[in-house]
């Protein structure tokens, strides 16, 4: 975990906020991107997946790719 050391003000109305270097604040979004990529890739790997051979991927890449060209005429 980034240590942090942040600074607390008070606004005019009370209200409370952090303020923070750049270089640690830049720290924590790191790690939040991070920790989104391994949330996201928990979730991939919980999903049910079926595997094509890149060939066969391929093929029907092109198929498809033919079809929606040549509705397009």
């Amino acid at each position: 975990m980034t240590k942090i050391s942040p600074q607390f003000i008070i606004d005019s109305v009370g209200k409370k906020m952090v303020v923070l270097p750049q270089i640690q604040f830049d720290a924590i979004m790191e790690e939040l991107e991070e920790l989104e990529d391994i949330k996201r890739y928990d979730a991939a790997k919980k999903r049910k997946q079926v595997f094509v051979d890149a060939d066969v991927a391929f093929q029907q890449i092109e198929a498809k790719r033919k079809k929606h060209v040549s509705t397009q005429d």
